[in-house]
């Protein structure tokens, strides 16, 4: 069950950073709730997965799903650049 907190505690990290791209947008109460609520369930179930998962493994996943996420949905739905320049 650990693997499955830590999966969607990545997958709610991509959430929270599409509310920070919002906020940054248009500050409206919805983006703040978008932004602070998906940094606490992500952390929420960060630590709830760090019962049976190391730190150093746990950290590693849950920012590489949320890099990688926030990565494909920029270059998806916000039409940034594809190239690492």
């Amino acid at each position: 069950m650990s693997w499955v907190y830590l999966i969607l505690a990545g997958l709610i990290e991509i959430v929270r950073v599409v509310g920070l791209r919002k906020v940054s947008e248009k500050g409206s109460w919805f983006t703040y709730i978008i932004l602070i609520g998906g940094f606490i369930i992500s952390l929420s179930l960060l630590r709830m997965s760090l019962e049976q998962i190391p730190l150093s493994v746990a950290y590693a996943v849950w920012t590489g799903i949320g890099t990688v996420g926030a990565t494909v949905i920029g270059i998806l739905f916000y039409k940034e650049s594809k190239s690492p320049l």
